[in-house]
C-alpha cells in the first residue's frame, strides 16, 4: 500500500509540475482565455467644455460568454478613468444634456431596454421610459426638455384564411405565418413582424412618450433637432415602392407639436444624415447617387435649411464622407473618411477647403482587422476618438494642439507582457493587369526571417470593406500557433477611391481579384521566410466566395476554410437578406434573365476543379450567406472525393464571431483543419 501510495504521490507531481510548465509554455503567448480578457472603448462623448470624456467600455464575460458594455469617464488630462455605470448589466448610447448636468442613457437593467437619467453631480440614476420597443437614436433637444429616439412599432399580421373555432381546451397547432412584405427577413433577427421604425419624443422630466411620424415608412436615424427645440430632421424612403429601392432617401423636418412633416429634398439618391448648423441657417448632409453600380460615392453637402443653394464640399476628395458634425461656430463641419486603410478625421469650412485633424481611429473590430472607430467634438472644439493599434484594441484619445493623446490604457495589464505577432506592410502589383495592391503580414512571436514558415492568406469580406493594420484577435491567434498571416485590399476594397472600389463591378468574384490575392502569396514567398510547400487560403463572407473561387482557380493551397459563402448566386439571390440590394446594384438584372452571368460568379460552377480539402463553416440561422450555400458545396466535394467537412454553428446568424467563444471556435476549427494538412512541422 506503501509503494502505491508514493508512486501517486510522483504522479501527481509529474502532472503539477507538467501543468505548471504548461502554464510557463503559455505565459507569453495569446490564447484563447485570453480573448474574455480583451476590452475596447468606443462612443466617445466629451462635456461641452472639453474637459471629461465619457465613453462606453466593452469587455468580454467569460462566465456569460457575452460581450457587456459599461458607461466610463475620463478626464482631458488623463486622470480619474473611473466607472459611471459599471456592472453586470449593459449600459450604453451615453449623451450629455445640454447644460452638462445630466447624462441619457439606454440599458435592460429591469428587463428590457429602457432609457435612463444619470445626475452627473450626485450619481442618482432614474429609469425616464417604459416602453415596449427597443429606443435607438437618442438625441436631447437643444433646450433640454426633451429627448427624441426611434423605435420599431409592431403592425398587424397579415391574415389570409380564418380557421375554424377549436372546441374548448383543445390544443391544435401554432397558426400559419402569413407574409404579404418584401423585406420580410433580416439577418440576426429571423423573420420580421410587421411593423415600421417611428420617431418620438419623451419629456426629459418624466411622463409618457410621444410618437410624431406615422405610416408604413422606416424614419430612421440619426436625429438632429433645430437650435429652437421645435424640429426634428431626419432622413426616409417615403416613395410607395420603397421596399424595392435601395438608393433612395430624402431628407425631412418634422414639427414635434403636429407632426407635420416638410420634405427638404427630393433629388433621385440618397439624401442621408442631415444636421441642423448650430445657427439654425443650414443643414449638412452626404448626399449619394442612385447609379446601379457596386461602389457609390458618399460626398459631404451643405444646403440652406429650406433646401435652397445645396453645394458639395471636399469634391475632390475622392473618400466617401461620414459621421458629419457642425463645429459650434457653424463655419465648419467634422467629418470621418477612410485613406488607404486608415480612419481619418478633418473638418471642411463652407467653402469646401479641408483641414486634416486625426488619423488612426481604429480598434472597436477584435475579431478581424476591419477597419472602425468613432470620434466626437465637443463645442469648446475638443476632439475626442478611439485610437487602436496593431497590438492594443481602441483606447480613448484626444487631439491637443495638434497632438495626439491617448487617455486610456485598457489592455495594458495583461497585453503588456504578451508576445504579440508584428504587422508588417507590403505593397505589390496585382499579375492581373499591374494594379497596385496593399497588404500586410502578420509574423509570428519571436519571428525568425532565416527559417521557414507556413503562410495563412485571409481575405476580407464586403467587397466594398477594408482591412487595416489594426488589432486582430483571430490573426493574433493563427501567429501564436506559428503561422505568418497575410491579407490584402484587393481592388473593390474601401479607401482607395471610387474607380479603384468600382473595379469589380459585375466581377465578384473573378479572376480578377485573385490574381490580386495570388500575386500577394508569390510576393510573400519572395520575402524568403514562407514555406511555399504549406499555403493556406480562408476568408469569411465575402472572403468566402473568393476563397472558394480561389481553389477552383489552383490547387497551390494546401488546405482551405471558406466561411459563411455564397457558392451559387443563382440560388442565393433570392432567398437571402441582403437579395434586392445586390440584384440591383451588383449584377446586370434579374438572375432568370442572366443565368450565365450569376453561373460564372459563383464558385460551384469551378467546382469541378477543386482538389484542395476544404472546411466549410455556417451560421444556422444565417441569413444573409444561408448554410444552404455550404451545403451544396459540402455535396458536390463529397460527390468528386474531395475530403471536406462541414461545420454548422448553432443558433448563428451571419456573425459566427458575435460571441467569444464562437470566435475561438472559429478560429480553432480553422487551424485544427490547416494542422490537418501541414507538412514538414517542427
Amino acid at each position: 500500500m506503501e509503494k502505491i501510495f508514493i508512486a501517486l504521490l510522483a504522479l501527481s507531481a509529474t502532472f503539477s509540475s507538467q501543468s505548471i510548465a504548461d502554464e510557463n509554455d503559455n505565459a507569453g503567448k495569446f490564447t484563447a482565455l485570453d480573448v474574455f480578457d480583451l476590452e475596447y472603448a468606443t462612443d466617445p462623448q466629451p462635456s461641452a467644455d472639453g474637459s471629461e470624456i465619457i465613453y462606453v467600455r466593452r469587455s468580454n464575460d467569460i462566465m456569460t460568454d457575452r460581450t457587456r458594455s459599461n458607461i466610463w469617464s475620463v478626464m482631458a488630462d488623463g486622470s480619474e478613468n473611473r466607472p459611471l455605470l459599471s456592472g453586470r448589466d449593459n449600459y450604453s448610447s451615453p449623451r450629455w444634456s445640454p447644460d452638462g448636468t445630466k447624462i441619457a442613457y439606454l440599458s435592460a437593467t429591469e428587463g428590457s431596454s429602457q432609457i435612463y437619467l444619470r445626475w452627473h453631480d450626485s450619481g442618482q440614476t432614474a429609469l425616464l421610459s417604459n416602453l415596449r420597443l427597443t429606443p435607438s437614436n437618442i438625441t436631447w433637444s437643444p433646450d433640454g426638455k426633451w429627448l427624441a429616439f426611434t423605435g420599431r412599432v409592431e403592425g398587424k399580421r397579415p391574415t389570409l384564411a380564418r380557421a375554424p373555432d377549436k372546441p374548448k381546451g383543445a390544443t391544435w397547432a401554432e397558426p400559419m405565418h402569413i407574409i404579404d412584405a418584401i423585406r420580410y427577413q433580416a439577418d440576426g433577427r429571423g423573420i420580421l413582424t410587421p411593423g415600421n421604425t417611428q420617431i418620438f419624443i419623451i419629456p426629459s422630466d418624466g411622463g409618457t412618450p410621444r410618437q410624431i411620424t406615422h405610416g408604413k415608412f422606416n424614419y430612421g436615424g440619426p436625429l438632429s433637432w433645430s437650435p429652437d427645440s421645435r424640429k426634428i430632421l431626419f432622413a426616409a424612403n417615403l416613395h410607395d415602392g420603397w421596399e424595392l429601392e435601395t438608393s433612395e432617401n430624402d431628407i425631412f423636418a418634422v414639427d414635434i407639436s403636429n407632426g407635420s412633416l416638410d420634405q427638404i429634398t427630393s433629388e433621385p439618391g440618397s439624401e442621408r444624415n442631415p444636421a441642423y448648423s448650430p445657427d439654425g441657417k443650414m443643414i449638412a448632409f452626404t448626399k449619394q447617387a442612385n447609379t446601379r453600380i457596386m461602389f457609390r460615392m458618399t460626398y459631404l453637402a451643405i444646403m440652406d435649411v429650406n433646401g435652397d443653394n445645396e453645394k458639395i464640399l471636399a469634391a475632390d476628395l475622392d473618400r466617401p464622407a461620414g459621421s458629419i458634425k457642425w463645429a459650434s461656430n457653424s463655419k465648419n463641419i467634422y467629418f470621418q473618411y477612410d485613406d488607404h486603410a486608415v480612419r481619418k478625421v478633418a473638418s471642411a469650412d463652407l467653402n469646401g477647403d479641408i483641414t486634416a485633424l486625426a488619423s488612426g481611429l481604429s480598434g472597436t473590430s477584435l475579431g478581424r482587422p476591419y477597419l472602425s472607430g468613432g470620434y466626437n467634438v465637443s463645442k469648446s472644439g475638443l476632439l475626442a476618438f478611439t485610437f487602436g493599434t496593431s497590438n492594443r484594441p481602441a483606447n480613448i484619445a484626444i487631439m491637443d494642439n495638434g497632438q495626439r493623446r491617448v487617455l486610456t490604457q485598457l489592455n495594458e495589464d495583461f497585453l503588456g507582457h504578451k508576445d504579440l505577432g508584428e504587422i508588417h506592410e507590403i505593397i505589390y502589383n496585382s499579375s492581373h493587369d499591374g494594379q497596385e495592391i496593399q497588404g500586410w503580414y502578420m509574423t509570428p512571436p519571436n519571428f525568425d526571417p532565416s527559417k521557414k514558415y507556413p503562410l495563412i492568406l485571409e481575405i476580407h469580406g464586403g467587397p466594398s470593406l477594408a482591412y487595416g493594420p489594426g488589432f486582430s484577435a483571430e490573426f493574433q491567434r493563427f501567429a501564436t500557433e506559428g503561422y505568418v498571416v497575410f491579407f490584402d485590399n484587393h481592388r473593390g476594397s474601401a479607401s482607395y477611391g471610387e474607380k479603384f472600389s468600382n473595379l469589380l463591378h459585375y466581377k465578384y468574384s473573378s479572376v480578377d481579384d485573385f490574381a490580386d490575392h495570388n500575386s500577394g502569396v508569390d510576393a510573400m514567398i519572395n520575402l524568403g521566410f514562407i514555406d511555399k510547400e504549406n499555403l493556406f487560403i480562408t476568408g469569411g463572407s465575402a472572403g468566402g466566395i473568393a476563397a472558394a473561387y480561389a481553389i477552383g482557380l489552383t490547387d497551390r493551397f494546401k488546405a482551405a476554410g471558406v466561411i459563411k459563402p455564397i457558392v451559387n448566386w443563382l440560388s442565393k439571390s433570392l432567398v437571402a437578406d441582403s437579395s434586392i440590394g445586390q440584384i440591383h446594384n451588383q449584377f446586370p438584372g434579374f438572375p432568370w434573365d442572366h443565368v450565365e452571368h450569376y453561373w460564372k460568379r459563383s464558385p460551384l460552377s469551378l467546382v469541378g476543379n477543386v482538389k484542395t480539402p476544404t472546411l466549410l463553416m455556417t451560421g444556422e440561422n444565417d441569413r444573409r450567406t444561408p448554410i444552404s450555400e455550404i451545403e451544396q458545396y459540402y455535396q458536390a466535394l463529397n460527390l468528386l472525393e474531395v475530403d471536406t467537412i462541414m461545420v454548422r454553428v448553432p443558433g448563428s446568424p451571419h456573425g459566427i464571431a458575435g460571441r467569444p467563444s464562437r470566435l475561438n471556435a472559429k478560429v480553432d476549427n480553422i487551424m485544427a483543419w490547416f494542422e490537418r494538412y501541414r507538412t514538414n512541422k517542427e
